[in-house]
């Protein structure tokens, strides 16, 4: 009662008194400070009973006020008075020896504040950076200690001021071969010594030769040796229980991670347990995860970016079990991506790696190997809805060679098993569980859009690298021929589907389809090649017969509904694969080793074993099975435009294509829709009743060959209008 009474008079002469000139008013306010501590007896009274906070206030006021009245960048006689006289190094130990209690959380305060408000730096400063960096290694030291909040400003301020100048990083990468500070005597009397001490604002000798051999050239340490205490500090306050201090923490961590400066970067990744926060978190939010739940909850719960789940527990529970868990655990994925996304290119590239071993390998890859299929449907769920989520470069990078493996070289029938992840997940494609098919297809659709080159060359493109799914030998070497065609060739010309009369020298190879220079015969005119790509379109539109189309009978089903989406996905594409610098013409004939036998691909193989299997598969997996192909055909490459798009190539002997892949389909349905009375009709029922234009009555009879006609009716339009629109970007782009 009496310390406040002594506070309020005070002030109130202060406020009487004449205004002394600011450098007397600043060491008035500092001697008051000191003399506190030698005229004190009582070391356990709190700092809030004293005028100790007083007079902080008032030299930062002083500071800021002096500051705003001289030019920009010089500096005062009360900010020169605070530097020789090493306040902040005296503050310092007043703040570690908590005396009087409570003092720690005022000295922080004062930095932070003396930090956020003065406008020059004051970091460069020998006594301002090695105190800031003591200081710093307070913080985090006591988990839910009373002086927290205090501790992650202090900590931010200093991250945001390295931000602005990340060259000062360098001077907090403390060397571990340097002395460890020694401890000054603890309580009042300690505290007193360090009052007491001769000022004459010079350092001793030792910290004399310590000061020169930091600022001379802060990089000069060997990285191995040195410590990031403000990393350190910042990952111990990740673990408080206080929400708010975790995400202020987090925000640090990632202003420290994004500077440019290599020497930060390596210190990052080989000094501190940045990566082992990163996964050992994302580890147990994972195992904290029900071990059964259903894929659309997983797939449709709503995105939460890091730090701002704001949830209820009620509501959470009632929405479905595990809801509480899957957003901790895909805020936390969200933290690690943005992290690695913000990372210097050396720093993201180690903590990647640490993810990929960490969690996808030690954790992911036994959920997706296991046997169990509500096991193996959950974990691909998972998967899907991470791929989906992850947007930095070098997360995606690991996360594709743990998925696909890192090999380049062609796929062979004998190689297959050598990866058994990626062998797995596209057995998967083809599994006995439907609902384990359609999420592993929507995996694949997924990753396919992903901007990794990797993705697609491992699924598709290092086996069509060489073109030797084409008939390249002389006429007298080929195979016998059965009507002018190979016996296992599609002979368009005597297919009754394809009446067209087609001469040979119309056809457009997959170079045209693709090249960016004009033709150069006189006589193959542009509108000539439009004809050609009519002709072509008209290919994939008449595949199914007429008696097995059902569409011209309903309003807003023809094939020019599907141009629009084709023209916006394949600029997407565009945008996506023009920094892989993919040429516009196929390889050329005499550049490629064609003795290599063929081999689709182990993923091309299995998704066209589906295709050929369309008429007998349920409706949702033919829709995922054509939904991956037509990704795959929108893609901007010449070998997979010519082997998924051009009806017309020569096939090796025993290679198959989509096209081929089609037409055996369809005289399979040929000979099938004989023996299917009604065929037309019910057809245009089970239309109507999946367009929601009928209500759902009794049960039709070859429900599932009458969808699967539906669905290869409408693919072969989406492939016309993939085809037409690939050839139209490529002729507008043409000089």
């Amino acid at each position: 009662m009496f310390s406040k009474f002594t506070s309020i008079l005070q002030h109130a002469v202060e406020a009487l008194a004449p205004s002394l000139p600011l450098q007397e008013d600043f060491v008035y306010h500092w001697k008051a400070i000191t003399h506190y501590y030698i005229e004190t007896s009582d070391d356990k009274a709190p700092v809030t009973d004293t005028n100790i906070p007083s007079h902080l206030e008032q030299m930062l006021d002083i500071l800021t006020q002096e500051e705003r009245e001289r030019e920009s960048g010089e500096t005062g006689p009360c900010m020169e008075y605070l530097l020789h006289h090493k306040i902040l190094e005296t503050l310092y130990t007043l703040g570690k020896a908590d005396c009087p209690p409570g003092m720690k959380q005022q000295v922080l305060t004062f930095y932070t504040k003396l930090l956020a408000h003065i406008r020059q730096p004051l970091l460069p400063h020998i006594n301002v950076h090695r105190p800031v960096q003591k200081l710093i290694r307070l913080c985090g030291e006591v988990l839910a200690a009373p002086t927290e909040n205090e501790e992650i400003q202090f900590l931010c301020i200093v991250c945001s001021k390295l931000k602005q100048d990340p060259y000062l990083v360098n001077f907090f990468l403390e060397n571990k071969s340097k002395k460890p500070e020694t401890r000054s005597p603890g309580g009042a009397e300690g505290v007193k010594e360090s009052v007491l001490a001769p000022d004459t604002g010079q350092p001793p000798a030792e910290e004399q030769a310590a000061a020169a051999a930091s600022s001379s050239s802060p990089t000069s340490n060997n990285n191995n040796n040195n410590n990031y205490n403000l990393v350190s500090s910042l990952l111990n306050l990740t673990k408080s229980p206080d929400g708010r201090i975790v995400v202020k923490a987090c925000e640090g961590l990632m202003l420290l991670v994004s500077l440019p400066e290599p020497a930060a970067a390596k210190c990052l990744t080989e000094n501190t347990e940045l990566c082992e926060l990163l996964t050992d978190r994302l580890v147990a939010f994972y195992k904290a995860l029900p071990q059964s739940m259903d894929p659309l909850d997983i797939e449709t719960v709503e995105s939460v970016n890091w730090g701002l789940d704001v949830y209820n527990l009620k509501e959470d529970a009632a929405v479905f079990t595990g809801k509480r868990a899957l957003i901790s655990f895909l805020s936390w994925l969200d933290y690690c991506d943005q992290l690695i996304k913000e990372a210097h290119k050396s720093a993201a590239a180690v903590m990647a790696k640490a993810v990929r071993e960490r969690f996808f390998v030690s954790v992911m890859e036994p959920q997706l190997m296991q046997t169990s299929e509500v096991g193996i449907l959950t974990s691909t769920a998972l998967l899907n809805r991470i791929i989906r989520q992850v947007t930095s470069e070098a997360l995606l990078q690991e996360m594709v060679y743990f998925l696909l493996g890192e090999e380049k070289e062609p796929e062979a029938a004998a190689t297959v098993t050598q990866n058994p992840l990626r062998h797995r997940l596209i057995e998967h494609c083809d599994h006995l569980s439907d609902e384990i098919s359609i999420m592993t297809l929507r995996l694949f659709e997924q990753l396919i859009q992903k901007p990794n080159q990797h993705i697609l060359h491992s699924l598709g493109l290092r086996s069509l690298e060489e073109r030797n799914y084409l008939e390249n030998k002389p006429q007298e070497e080929r195979e016998p021929l059965e009507n002018g065609q190979p016996h296992d060739a599609v002979d368009l010309e005597e297919d009754p589907l394809f009446g067209d009369d087609l001469p040979p020298d119309s056809r457009l190879s997959g170079s045209d389809w693709l090249s960016s220079s004009p033709p150069q015969s006189p006589d193959h005119s542009k509108s000539e090649g439009k004809t050609e790509v009519h002709k072509i379109v008209n290919s994939f539109l008449c595949l199914v017969p007429d008696e097995a189309k059902s569409s011209y009978h309903v309003e807003g089903t023809g094939y020019d509904t599907y141009l629009r989406d084709a023209h916006r996905q394949f600029r997407d594409y565009c945008g996506v694969c023009q920094r892989w610098d993919w040429r516009g013409n196929p390889k050329p004939f005499e550049k490629c080793n064609l003795e290599i036998p063929f081999f689709e691909g182990h993923f091309l193989k299995v998704l066209f074993d589906r295709m050929g299997r369309i008429l007998d598969q349920p409706y949702d997996v033919n829709l995922q099975v054509t939904a991956v192909l037509s990704k795959l055909s929108l893609l901007p490459h010449p070998h997979l435009h010519e082997y998924l798009l051009d009806p017309y190539i020569n096939l090796a002997p025993g290679c198959r294509s989509l096209f081929s892949v089609i037409v055996r389909v369809v005289g399979d349905l040929m000979l099938r829709i004989q023996r299917i009375p009604d065929f037309t009709p019910k057809l245009l029922l089970v239309r109507k009743r999946l367009l929601g234009l009928e209500p759902e009555g009794i049960n039709i009879d070859h429900m599932t060959l009458l969808e699967g006609v539906i669905v290869l009716e409408e693919f072969c339009k989406e492939l016309a209008a993939i085809a037409f629109v690939k050839y139209h970007a490529a002729a507008s782009s043409s000089p």
